[in-house]
């Protein structure tokens, strides 16, 4: 996960604030939140009990990651059905949920995502899982293909469940979603509330060109009504002129 582009919105909106990440492992995260060692996290579903609040960011695609000698390499994407013959490892800390992984099982299982890694570069098996943990563990002598047919792991965003979120992690909630600085809630838009605003001035009618940049003007006699322009200024009435019977 790379929470880079959050981070720094998050720096230009609140420059006074300090953000800091701490990376932690899948098991790690709902303890830190729970013990309040952080505010908000970065996890994968399902949440484990009703303490915590959740919003569903995206769904992680699924690969397998094998030795870049392997025949899978030539594959565009593989199935779990290309498993069958093949040693999947299952990791202790497996995010993907499954009971049981397609392929045949090892005898033991890994303790964790690092130690399976270890041991498809020994050439003992191959590893399912979420594709930015292929990235995360990436090697030289490993490379990964897209998994379909297969359970999908899905990343959100969690904090301490309350009525209502703390400011700060309401910011930082409408950061993720995507909120404009101004639709923003939180601390900033509470600080915004009984401040008065400057009067709006009356801004000048747009010319009835329509043309994007054109100014208006500010003296002189006013621009004449051209025959089938837009708009609703004003020209300088004129004579009428009489029909022809």
């Amino acid at each position: 996960m790379t929470p880079s582009k959050w981070v720094r919105i998050w720096n230009e909106r609140l420059p006074d604030v300090p953000l800091t990440l701490h990376a932690v492992t899948p098991a790690e995260a709902f303890g830190m939140l729970r013990e309040g060692a952080a505010d908000a996290g970065l996890l994968r579903l399902p949440v484990d009990g009703d303490d915590l609040s959740a919003i569903p960011l995206y769904t992680e695609t699924t690969v397998v990651v094998f030795p870049k000698d392997h025949l899978f390499a030539a594959a565009e994407e593989v199935t779990a059905e290309d498993l069958a013959d093949e040693l999947v490892l299952h990791p202790l800390d497996d995010t993907l949920g499954w009971d049981r992984p397609p392929g045949r099982p090892a005898l033991q299982r890994p303790g964790t995502t690092a130690d399976a890694i270890e041991l498809v570069a020994a050439g003992v098996g191959v590893l399912a899982v979420p594709q930015s943990l292929a990235r995360l563990h990436h090697r030289k002598d490993l490379t990964y293909r897209t998994l379909v047919d297969v359970p999908q792991s899905r990343v959100a965003l969690s904090w301490p469940a309350a009525d209502e979120a703390p400011d700060l992690v309401e910011e930082f909630i409408g950061i993720v979603r995507g909120r404009t600085v101004n639709s923003t809630r939180g601390r900033r838009a509470e600080e915004k509330k009984g401040q008065k605003q400057p009067r709006e001035q009356k801004s000048a009618k747009p010319p009835r060109s329509g043309k994007p940049g054109g100014g208006s003007r500010t003296g002189g006699k006013p621009a004449p009504s051209r025959k089938g322009t837009g708009g609703a200024g004003r020209g300088r009435a004129g004579k009428p002129r009489r029909g022809r019977g």
